[in-house]
């Protein structure tokens, strides 16, 4: 009924969805480019569409009473980005325990981490995926073309700058609803300690 309703209105307002999930149990699934409200509710509606479970970090302040509750009943996890209390280190844990238990285990990021333009793509999601030893899916809301989809299942090769470039390659023609917003696939360089 639910898949029925989401597939509805995402027709009636003209975006179309992919037809099948990626072929894995356990993975990271990131979002770009992430450029407008909007973003979210049609993500919401294809995850309803497609039938498809997964969790997604969200910043901390947006779980407010009543919002929380409606964000943690479609899969919402706070994180205080501002906080180095081991979100990362705690994901991977339940990476690990899913796998145990044999069960499934998706968390969607936003790699830029908020809709105004960054100059940088937080790397959470990068290490995530590695220290989990779960591959990475590309997934993707296109404006241009009204539809959602998803790349390959991709295994990090463990250097950043060649699996950013083949980010870079898989997102050239994808356009956010506001595209001067997108952030560039790079992330922010190692501060030099040489003295």
């Amino acid at each position: 009924m639910i898949a029925a309703l989401c597939k509805l209105i995402l027709k009636l307002v003209g975006w179309r969805v992919p037809d099948s999930l990626p072929a894995a149990e356990r993975y990271v699934l990131i979002g770009y480019p992430h450029t407008s409200n909007m973003d979210f509710f049609i993500a919401m509606l294809a995850k309803g569409a497609l039938g498809l479970r997964f969790h997604f970090v969200a910043k901390h302040t947006l779980f407010w009473w009543p919002l929380s509750a409606i964000l943690r009943a479609l899969g919402g996890m706070p994180v205080d980005r501002r906080s180095s209390n081991g979100f990362i280190g705690q994901l991977v844990q339940r990476f690990e325990e899913a796998k145990s238990r044999q069960e499934p285990f998706v968390i969607g990021m936003m790699p830029e981490g908020t809709r105004s333009y960054r100059e940088f793509w937080r790397s959470g999601f990068y290490y995530l995926a590695g220290e989990a030893g779960v591959p990475l899916v590309a997934g993707y809301i296109d404006y241009k073309t009204k539809t959602l989809g998803f790349g390959p299942l991709t295994q990090l090769s463990g250097n950043p700058a060649e699996d950013l470039a083949q980010l870079n390659e898989f997102y050239a023609d994808i356009q956010g609803r506001f595209p001067e917003k997108a952030a560039p696939i790079r992330f922010r360089p190692a501060p030099d300690t040489r003295t």
